[in-house]
Parts: structure tokens; C-alpha cells; sequence
């Protein structure tokens, strides 16, 4: 069973960047779609960034623009680039399938600060 866990994750002010990571110990080439989701304090994980098999991306409008994801099957990892970060983007960040299906790790913590 693929287990999942992400870093990357830190304190940085607001304007700053950050790459989160998302190793996987299993194999994730076959699965078709994989995504950075983030939940902040008391509100609903919300799924932020999408990527397909061949390449293809979605992103929720909030971080357009300003959010890349990335994978590397060979490596099995996941990214996601975060530029012009906002404190509104302060959250723990997972990684997972989309839609999920594979038990949630342990997050990364990123932290803007105004």
C-alpha cells in the first residue's frame, strides 16, 4: 500500500516561496490523478492543486498563478511551488490521489506571516 509523506513546510513571510515535497513509498505512476490539498485551522481540507498522468493541471482560483504542481514518477514524488504566498494560504498541506484513496499522511505545516 502506498504511504505518503510530505515536507517542505516552514514559517515565511508574506511575498516569500515555498516547495513542498509529497514521497511516496509505493509506486505512483498507474495513479492517474494526484493533488496537494491543505486544511486550516477550523475550516474544511480543501484540495488546491491537481495533476494528471500526462501532465495536465488544475488549480482552485485562490492560488492561481501563483501555486505550480509537479510530479516525478520515476522519484515517486509530488511538488508544489508556492510563490507570492498570503497569510490566507496558512495551513497543513497533504498530498493524496484525487479524489483520495490512500490514507492521509502526516502533513506539512506552512505558516505566513503578514
Amino acid at each position: 500500500q502506498v504511504q505518503l509523506v510530505e515536507s517542505g513546510g516552514g514559517l515565511v513571510q508574506a511575498g516569500g516561496s515555498l516547495r513542498l515535497s509529497c514521497a511516496a513509498s509505493g509506486i505512483i505512476v498507474n495513479i492517474n490523478s494526484l493533488g496537494w490539498y491543505r486544511q486550516a485551522p477550523g475550516k474544511q481540507r480543501e484540495l488546491v492543486a491537481t495533476i494528471a498522468k500526462r501532465g495536465d493541471t488544475a488549480y482552485v482560483d485562490s492560488v492561481k498563478g501563483r501555486f505550480t504542481i509537479s510530479r516525478d514518477n520515476a522519484k515517486n514524488t509530488v511538488y508544489l511551488q508556492m510563490n507570492s504566498l498570503k497569510p490566507e494560504d496558512t495551513a497543513v498541506y497533504y498530498c493524496n490521489s484525487v479524489p483520495y484513496q490512500i490514507p492521509w499522511g502526516q502533513g506539512t505545516q506552512v505558516t505566513v506571516s503578514s
